[in-house]
């Protein structure tokens, strides 16, 4: 391939490149045996202010050492004036009398913004049911524990015998009632007896 072949190519494929991307990407030659005017053609140089002629400038910087022996650079981060984010890939086309490159540079800040506003979106806490057993009271919960409790023994709270009220309050130390904070003296006042009550039937239970 001779240099005006090699040029047609790189100048076909920016054009193809740059309408397949949008106006966001921009893809531009440069001809690396001459930095002074180094730019041979650009498409959307908007993206960097950049325009053919232009001595060789990779996005701000003048570090040319990978550049220049010929090393593809491959999806970096690169930034324009602007404060605008870059994706940009550099390759290298070499014949006898001819060192071309060709960047391909993606502005995708926008997309960077969308992304964070997407990611706002779609992130939720915690599952609601989790939610929903989390934020209930302890005396709620013991409130319907008890209320369970009295149920399975099929007698109201002032005909309680001792025996069906120790089988409640053994009902409520298996769902775990008692590990909560003032349970007991809810229990107590629900049971119409006193702690020590509670306490002594806990015992009987657990023994």
């Amino acid at each position: 391939m001779d240099r005006e072949m090699a040029l047609d190519f790189l100048e076909r494929l920016s054009k193809g490149l740059a309408t397949m991307f949008g106006s966001n990407c921009e893809v531009v030659i440069h001809d690396m045996n001459n930095f002074t005017q180094s730019i041979v053609h650009i498409e959307n140089g908007q993206v960097s202010g950049r325009s053919v002629g232009d001595p060789f400038k990779v996005l701000g910087t003048d570090d040319l050492e990978q550049l220049l022996d010929g090393t593809d650079l491959i999806n970096c981060q690169a930034f324009a004036e602007g404060k605008r984010t870059l994706k940009s890939s550099t390759f290298h086309l070499k014949g006898t009398d001819y060192h071309y490159a060709i960047g391909v540079n993606f502005d995708y800040t926008n997309l960077a913004y969308a992304q964070a506003a997407l990611q706002d979106l779609v992130t939720a806490g915690e599952d609601i049911q989790d939610a929903i057993r989390d934020s209930k009271r302890p005396d709620s919960m013991v409130e319907d524990l008890f209320e369970e409790a009295v149920q399975s023994v099929g007698r109201p709270v002032s005909l309680l015998s001792k025996t069906d009220r120790i089988q409640i309050v053994e009902f409520l130390d298996k769902h775990g009632v008692f590990s909560m904070q003032k349970s007991i003296p809810l229990v107590s006042d629900k049971l119409n007896v006193s702690r020590y009550t509670i306490y002594n039937y806990l015992k009987e239970i657990r023994r």
